[in-house]
């Protein structure tokens, strides 16, 4: 087995999935701020996975005896459009799972099955944020602006609503 690859792809992943936390929760901070309550916590809830999944990085090149390098990939893009939020989400979790896929199959030439199969688990979460976000784009295209008239309007609802007590 290639230890040393396979730690090195490792470390790639989890650069990578820095870069994704903090922009997902960039875009949570600013949809929130906006009251689309249901998209900013969509971005909150994949950045949370994505912290998963640098957790799951990190133990594997602990456990190949590696060190892990903690530095993002990528600076925080400045995205304000919900949209072109979604559009970014989406072409960065098609990159990730090509990546990952790529990087599967260097495991398994490297002889390591096991970070092979961190890599194909954590590509089925990233089809599924793909899925979730390409939803949430085509809710935008359908109903337009409606749709996030909508979010903010639930939180105001929400807001004008006493506390029980």
């Amino acid at each position: 087995m290639d230890k040393q690859k396979s730690i090195s792809l490792l470390n790639k992943a989890i650069s990578e999935e820095l870069s994704a936390i903090h922009q997902y929760m960039y875009f949570h901070f600013l949809l929130d701020d906006m009251g689309y309550d249901l998209l900013a916590s969509i971005f909150k809830r994949t950045a949370i996975e994505e912290m998963m999944h640098t957790e799951r990085f990190a133990e594997r090149i602990l456990f190949l005896g590696g060190d892990i390098e903690m530095v993002p990939a990528s600076s925080v893009i400045k995205i304000k459009d919900p949209k072109e939020m979604l559009e970014w989400a989406m072409k960065s979790e098609d990159e990730a799972m090509n990546m990952y896929n790529d990087f599967a199959i260097e495991c398994s030439q490297a002889r390591d099955s096991g970070s092979k199969q961190v890599f194909e688990s954590i590509i089925l979460d990233e089809e599924r944020h793909f899925e979730g976000f390409e939803t949430e784009f085509e809710n935008l295209e359908k109903f337009g602006d409606r749709y996030l008239s909508q979010q903010a309007m639930e939180r105001s609802k929400k807001m004008g609503m006493p506390n029980p007590m």
